[in-house]
């Protein structure tokens, strides 16, 4: 049951962490989605589509960054409690560590069972839903692409001219640079033609045309006449980009137990880390909440605070994300070493723990050990 206190302090830590998490994700998303802004000044995408296509990438920036918005939060709240001397209050009237940490320990909770949910079933949704809707867009904006009287680069490797469209949308005088086969460049000159669409791919079906190729081992020029012929206008690599799925795009079966006919076996390592990195990354949500109230509220009490633990929980935490990201690393390379993922997830909290609630509990068993004095006059 929360107390009064409880509910003081928790909804400073919730108000803080909604802001700073939401200042922070659209700090990330507004550097992330520039890299699409192309696809809206020089492609004509829409800015609906823009918006639908970049907000998928939310939910991955939330798992990354709660973690470390929630120690910032603990740290920021405690260390202004601390500053406006509440805690020095709070610790006058009898209050025990579990009793000020508890709220931070709430928040840990909420922070690591959303980075869970959004880890194990939120992210491989969406992130198959952006692959889809990027592939989407890239192959079929290029049917947009093609203007009257102007050459047209698909890609730095096809280039589309059309001397007229009619109303029908039948395109009249084609011309087309395709350099996509490596030391093969053809150019392909029709009467006219038509867009088509085939499983998800642009094509152009072009009439009454030739195809010149100039032979790359004896100099030759090769001249192909036809009465109908196909061309993508989606870039060589696109069909094997479809094949191969993203490891953000499995769920967990799949990244636990890889089909081997669908999973090299050099990225058999890189699946397992992934799973496991899913599972104790919440972890370090819970960790890094007990670092930083512990931070605050261990060691000798003063009065007008302490700046110097705080700068020290500041240290450990980024030592925490390096020491996370180098046994991903390792244990990517050598499967064996997974479980220093995690360690480096749980130990940091139970250390912090440790150091928060057992010095105070035995000490509290010191004074009730303690004989009481005996009354005057017995």
């Amino acid at each position: 049951m929360l107390t009064q206190l409880d509910r003081y302090i928790l909804r400073q830590l919730l108000a803080a962490l909604l802001s700073v998490t939401a200042a922070l994700v659209a700090l990330i998303w507004l550097t992330q989605s520039l890299r699409f802004v192309e696809l809206v000044v020089n492609r004509g995408l829409s800015l609906r589509v823009f918006l639908e296509l970049t907000s998928l990438l939310v939910p991955g920036f939330v798992a990354v960054i709660l973690p470390i918005t929630t120690f910032v939060v603990v740290q920021f709240i405690y260390q202004r409690l601390s500053g406006d001397r509440e805690l020095t209050v709070m610790r006058s009237a009898g209050l025990s560590p579990w009793a000020l940490a508890r709220p931070a320990l709430l928040l840990g909770t909420i922070s690591m069972v959303l980075c869970l949910v959004l880890n194990l079933f939120v992210l491989p949704e969406t992130s198959a839903a952006f692959r889809r809707y990027q592939f989407e867009i890239r192959n079929k904006v290029a049917a947009f692409l093609l203007q009257e009287g102007v050459f047209t680069a698909i890609s730095d490797q096809l280039t589309v001219y059309i001397r007229s469209r009619e109303t029908d949308g039948t395109l009249r005088g084609i011309l087309v640079e395709d350099e996509r086969q490596p030391n093969s460049r053809a150019t392909i000159l029709a009467e006219s033609g038509r867009l088509v669409a085939a499983s998800d791919v642009p094509r152009v079906l072009l009439e009454n045309g030739s195809r010149e190729e100039i032979d790359g081992k004896t100099g030759r020029l090769d001249v192909l006449t036809f009465s109908e012929y196909t061309i993508d206008l989606a870039s060589s690599s696109h069909d094997a980009e479809r094949r191969l799925r993203d490891v953000n795009e499995m769920s967990m079966q799949e990244l636990l137990h890889p089909d081997p006919a669908g999973v090299r076996p050099q990225d058999v390592g890189k699946l397992l880390v992934e799973a496991h990195h899913r599972l104790t990354q919440p972890l370090t949500a819970m960790g890094f909440s007990l670092v930083a109230v512990a931070s605050v509220l261990t060691g000798a009490f003063r009065r007008h605070g302490h700046l110097l633990r705080p700068a020290a929980a500041i240290v450990v935490m980024v030592a925490l994300l390096a020491a996370g990201l180098a046994a991903s690393s390792v244990a990517t390379r050598h499967i064996e070493l997974i479980p220093l993922i995690w360690a480096q997830a749980l130990l940091p909290g139970l250390a912090a723990a440790w150091m928060l609630f057992v010095p105070a509990a035995a000490e509290r068993g010191l004074r009730r050990q303690m004989p009481r004095p005996a009354a005057k006059g017995a």
